[in-house]
């Protein structure tokens, strides 16, 4: 265990108030020789990165979870699936997900983003479309199967764009925000399969196959706007003046690996295979994925189930999706201004089992319902923090890119197991789900718990080695950015915790 006086070393360095030691330029002196301000050009890149990103997961989160506003209106019925075999397309959905996540990041590092993000969105429209035409049970998997192959690629994808533009404490409130569109897709999904299932009849088709439709469509014609949306790295964005470029090189090169030319190697890729603290990651998430996606998948029928109708379900998932996203947002802004990660997790995983426990203890459906929005408040948070930390943290820039695609692949293998668990015999109280989901948050919190204190014995040894050969950490513009580079292995790279 680190001493008490390396522990403070770790804090002194990676802290808000660190100074610069070195005879290095700072950010604010070299933005002052090209006639930048600094904060202006980082409100200039959130407008332009940040919208598009946004809005394609908004609509990915959309078209996966819309399948449960559509069982609302009838479905299962008019394809005649039992309870089972509708859990079975859910299943389905994330074994697509998880087997095509480090293969669609391993060509994204091969291609550019702006030919790859858009061209899974245009492929994921498609399918989400088509799921408002299938006729049978078997249209009903294969259409399941194919839209979680085509969005694996969006979220580690992102995660590991993001990390090539911004410094590493920039990176979490962007990585939530992004996220933040998965609970704005509850709210407007909950909101839209109310208006749309009002076209029932129309054209001959029920009201849930519009749901799928013009959903579908939506994505598809944002798929299209995405080609001249989405920029590729700062070295070649159109929008960014030559100074602009070269400034945000500068910050980067003294904060992380994103301004070095590393090219793809498969030794790189076993490097993220090898290293504990990424399975660790992965773990975190793994131990989230449970309840989110069972509480994304499952709302609209848990809040019928607890006396509601079908309309006023819909409705009635709104506001803990609306609450989840103020709190994700909220919780992203402290995590990033107090430079912790860990305590915020086990924070909100706390108050989302308290959610759960409320769900659990009390069949009164206003006490039920009120543990939904505990349980969407402390999820989404978590989440949000779970994913962006490996982006802040892994280093080089393949190791990064499979680290955040495996730590998805790994995690979703929850939601896999999580889709099966709302069994339609479970009904209404569905104690197998909401205690599964109750077990797996507390599991995040030791997890958690177990990666901090790792990382910060890892710090503290480096700390150590730094004052034996002399050395600086990166970062906070007081890092060398030149000579030999080592990843996240190097002494100067301190690990967020």
């Amino acid at each position: 265990m680190a001493s008490i006086s390396e522990e403070k070393k770790v804090d002194a360095a990676t802290s808000p108030e660190a100074k610069d030691v070195t005879t290095s330029p700072s950010s604010s002196s070299f933005a002052e020789a090209v006639s930048i301000n600094e904060k202006s050009l980082l409100r200039k890149l959130d407008y332009r990165l940040l919208p598009p990103l946004t809005l394609l997961y908004l609509l990915s989160f959309l078209d996966r979870s819309n399948v449960g506003n559509a069982k609302l209106e009838g479905m299962t019925t008019d394809i005649k699936m039992t309870g089972d075999q509708y859990l079975t397309g859910l299943t389905l959905y994330f074994v697509g997900y998880v087997l095509f996540e480090i293969p669609c990041n391993i060509i994204l590092k091969k291609a550019t983003p702006r030919t790859w993000l858009p061209t899974l969105t245009l492929i994921w429209g498609v399918v989400a479309t088509l799921l408002g035409v299938v006729q049978n049970y078997s249209g009903y998997l294969a259409s399941r199967f194919f839209l979680g192959v085509a969005e694996s690629g969006l979220f580690p994808g992102v995660v590991y764009y993001i990390s090539m533009w911004y410094k590493r404490n920039e990176q979490h409130y962007r990585v939530s925000l992004f996220f933040s569109a998965a609970s704005l897709a509850g709210a407007f999904g909950g909101i839209l399969a109310w208006g749309i299932s009002h076209m029932d009849g129309v054209g001959g088709y029920s009201g849930w196959r519009w749901i799928f439709i013009l959903e579908g469509l939506v994505t598809v014609i944002a798929s299209i706007i995405a080609y001249f949306w989405v920029y590729n790295y700062p070295s070649t964005a159109e929008f960014l003046s030559p100074e602009e470029r070269e400034f945000i090189q500068f910050r980067l090169k003294n904060d992380n690996d994103a301004t070095r030319d590393e090219s793809f190697t498969w030794s790189a890729v076993l490097d993220a295979f090898k290293d504990p603290k990424v399975w660790l990651y992965c773990l975190g998430f793994h131990t989230m994925s449970l309840p989110l996606y069972t509480l994304s998948l499952f709302l609209p029928t848990i809040i019928k189930e607890l006396g509601y109708s079908a309309a006023q379900a819909q409705l009635l998932s709104v506001p803990p999706y609306a609450v989840a996203f103020v709190l994700t947002l909220s919780v992203a802004v402290a995590s990033e201004k107090l430079r912790v990660r860990a305590p915020f997790i086990m924070g909100t995983s706390a108050l989302a089992c308290i959610g759960y426990i409320l769900l659990l203890s009390d069949h009164r459906a206003g006490v039920s319902y009120v543990g939904t929005i505990f349980a969407a408040a402390g999820i989404y948070p978590s989440v949000a923090i779970v994913l962006s930390w490996p982006a802040n943290n892994v280093s080089g820039q393949t190791k990064r890119c499979i680290a955040n695609a495996l730590q998805i692949s790994v995690g979703n293998i929850g939601a896999v197991i999580g889709t099966q668990l709302y069994r339609t015999e479970d009904s209404p109280r569905y104690f197998l789900g909401h205690g599964f989901a109750l077990g797996y948050l507390v599991a995040n919190i030791f997890v958690v718990g177990i990666l901090w204190v790792v990382l910060r014995r890892e710090n503290a040894g480096k700390v150590r080695e730094m004052d034996a050969k002399g050395l600086k950490p990166f970062g906070e513009d007081i890092g060398d950015g030149e000579g030999e580079f080592l990843g996240d292995k190097d002494p100067r790279w301190l690990f967020q915790t």
